[in-house]
C-alpha cells in the first residue's frame, strides 16, 4: 500500500481547514491548471472543518506534469500550502 505525503504546514489562514498553520482536512486534493497546483479542497467560510487534529495528506495530484505525481499520487516528502499565483498553492509543486 503506498504512503500518502503529508501536508507539513499551510500558511492559508482564509481557509475553513486551517488551524493554526496546521491542516484538518483528512486529505487534500491538488488541482490546479498548466504552471501552477493549487489546493482544490481550499474552501473560505465563516466555520472551521475537518478533523479535531491536525493529519492532512495529499489523497490526490491531478498535476501529472509535476515531478512529484506518480500514478496521480504524490510522492514528495511533504508538501507546503501558501499563497503563491492563487490563495491556496501547492508551494512544492515543480513541473518535470
Amino acid at each position: 500500500m503506498a504512503t500518502l505525503t503529508g501536508i507539513s504546514n499551510c500558511t492559508v489562514t482564509t481557509c475553513s481547514f486551517n488551524a493554526d498553520a496546521d491542516c484538518t482536512a483528512p486529505a487534500i486534493t491538488v488541482a490546479g491548471s498548466p504552471d501552477h497546483a493549487e489546493c482544490g479542497t481550499f474552501i473560505s467560510l465563516d466555520v472551521r472543518g475537518g478533523l479535531p487534529t491536525a493529519s492532512a495528506h495529499v489523497g490526490a495530484c491531478q498535476r501529472v506534469e509535476c515531478t512529484h505525481n506518480k500514478d496521480l499520487l504524490c510522492s514528495a516528502e511533504s508538501v507546503e500550502i501558501g499563497s503563491g499565483a492563487d490563495t491556496a498553492d501547492c508551494l512544492t509543486y515543480s513541473a518535470a
